[in-house]
């Protein structure tokens, strides 16, 4: 049959499930959103209150339900309003389609009006992107961008689309979307090799990434700790895919990573790095990293093995077809003394010297975390929350843990969690962020009431900048240099401006009653909760240290 373009786009959304996108319109997008607008019974579009959280929300959307996340812009700056976002799936390996219009075909290279190479910009941070100047090219693109999305190593794919192809004519005929591209197979005598290794091993220890997350490999690598009695520690990806009562979960690696965690990598002798790609936030000194371990690195990406960290061994494979091929081979034992010894170190004292406040962030984590109605969504902005959020997590079961990991984005949360809510309404989405991070993205509480999002929303706000003040108040004599914010914005009236509700909490009690009414709200909540501005995220090791340099007090 014969279809617009715009028409094209709408059929080919629905041949992959898609149900839901996020998006901004605009001139070039006119006939696109025209066509939204006729297909509003098959397809909700969220509007946001800008691009970047769209981009955010259909990240958060995928991380939270597993879907593609799609977003929709129009040309210019409503396509470089997506860069951010873009760039922040493709740090995480996030599966999203960003669809953009363009200017018409004639008027490209000419300086046109919102015109720009938006192919172009975003190059180095997409796995493939299209530029669609042909009516007749536009379905297998799409489809295509959504295989290439979710293939291999998941990540963003953008379609740019100029505006006279969205208004064109072109034959349409329904296709099931194309097989994904085949994850390279691990060798068995590869697998038997790292089984022997495990086997021997007296002193191994699990480091898990997202990769984890993403094979959905939880069963296979709680089969595996079990078997083989071996403790096990996570990146900040990972955060939340172990419970926190599991005497063989060492918590997270890293900079601001548990003692535990740190010591046992150091002290192993055999590390199993699955799904995971050894940042400089986790190696820090990576000629140092694990020195006296034997290192074996599963990876679906070849360009991530040897990269940051020289290992012993390397696989080529899914996380969880690797595990579900390794565990016949793992001997079942006991490795009582080597758990033991990490259990003492889970109980090392961290205390923070300069905190005097009345709340404390890790209280306010964990009570939020206790109290919460519904099985969580944990979203965070970037910054001291972030890390006091993964590092004070008391999960039981399993929970999905959003943030940004690789590229660190400010401004990430709120979109995120839009996202996810939207995604998962039967869940409860608690969004842990900084006064500094909200300023960034606290816009998008149009949105969150505009579609009646039941987010609670929990800033810690110490009036600073706080992950860099710190990094001030330990390597820089104290001298702050524009992280003291002196800002006067009130959020519980800015809520009520924005039409949401406001609280303010400034003790763990206040805290407590104020989070028993927030879960009573029909709709978003902000918590304004004052804490300490000298509070540091600790454990904490610097750049290019070791254990031997994690401050603890």
């Amino acid at each position: 049959m014969k279809l617009t373009g715009s028409e094209v786009l709408a059929e080919v959304l629905l041949e992959h499930s898609v149900d839901t996108v996020f998006g901004y319109p605009g001139g070039a997008a006119l006939n696109i959103y025209d066509v939204l607008y006729k297909y509003s019974d098959k397809i909700k579009h969220v509007l946001t209150a800008h691009e970047q959280g769209a981009a955010h929300a259909a990240d958060g959307y995928y991380r939270a339900t597993g879907k593609t996340g799609v977003v929709i812009a129009t040309s210019g700056p409503g396509a470089t309003n997506l860069v951010t976002g873009i760039a922040t799936a493709f740090m995480d390996s996030i599966p999203m389609v960003a669809i953009t219009a363009n200017v018409p075909d004639n008027l490209i290279g000419r300086d046109s009006f919102q015109e720009i190479c938006i192919t172009g910009v975003t190059l180095p941070i997409t796995k493939h992107n299209f530029f669609v100047n042909k009516v007749e090219d536009l379905a297998d693109a799409l489809r295509d961008a959504f295989r290439i999305a979710n293939s291999g190593r998941k990540g963003p794919v953008l379609v740019d689309i100029t505006k006279d192809v969205t208004a064109a004519l072109t034959e349409y005929e329904k296709a099931e979307p194309l097989e994904l591209y085949k994850n390279p197979v691990a060798k068995d005598e590869d697998i038997e090799e790292v089984a022997k290794l495990i086997n021997e091993s007296e002193k191994p220890v699990i480091y898990f990434g997202g990769g984890v997350v993403a094979s959905e490999a939880l069963d296979e690598l709680n089969e595996l700790l079990s078997k083989g009695d071996i403790p096990a520690t996570n990146t900040l990806m990972a955060t939340g895919v172990l419970g926190y009562n599991n005497k063989r979960r060492l918590g997270m690696i890293g900079m601001h990573g548990t003692v535990a965690a740190n010591k046992a990598i150091h002290n192993a002798d055999l590390v199993l790095a699955l799904g995971t790609r050894f940042s400089d936030r986790v190696a820090l000194n990576p000629n140092k990293f694990a020195s006296h371990a034997k290192k074996i690195q599963v990876d679906l990406d070849m360009s991530e093995i040897n990269k940051n960290v020289f290992v012993h061994k390397s696989v080529i494979s899914d996380v969880k077809d690797f595990l579900i091929r390794l565990l016949p081979l793992i001997e079942k034992r006991s490795r009582k003394e080597w758990i033991d010894q990490t259990l003492l170190w889970r109980k090392t004292p961290v205390e923070d010297k300069y905190y005097k406040g009345d709340l404390h962030p890790g209280d306010i984590v964990t009570t939020a975390c206790a109290m919460s109605d519904k099985e969580p969504i944990i979203v965070t902005d970037v910054g001291q929350h972030q890390m006091w959020a993964a590092q004070y997590l008391k999960n039981v079961k399993p929970i999905k843990f959003l943030t940004s990991g690789g590229l660190g984005t400010m401004g990430y949360s709120y979109g995120a969690a839009i996202g996810a809510a939207v995604g998962s309404p039967d869940k409860r989405v608690i969004q842990f962020v900084g006064d500094g991070s909200f300023h960034m993205c606290l816009n998008e509480a149009c949105t969150a009431v505009s579609q009646n999002l039941p987010i609670i929303t929990i800033i810690m706000n110490n009036g600073v900048l706080g992950m860099v003040y710190q990094w001030q108040t330990v390597f820089y004599e104290k001298r702050y240099s524009q992280t003291v914010l002196n800002r006067k914005t009130d959020f519980v009236k800015l809520a009520e401006a924005f039409g949401l509700t406001g609280f303010r909490a400034e003790t763990l009690e206040e805290f407590e009653d104020i989070y028993e009414k927030a879960l009573k709200v029909n709709g978003p909540v902000w918590i304004d909760c004052r804490i300490e501005e000298l509070e540091r995220v600790l454990p904490m090791i610097p750049n290019g240290g070791t254990v031997d340099d994690m401050i603890i007090n």
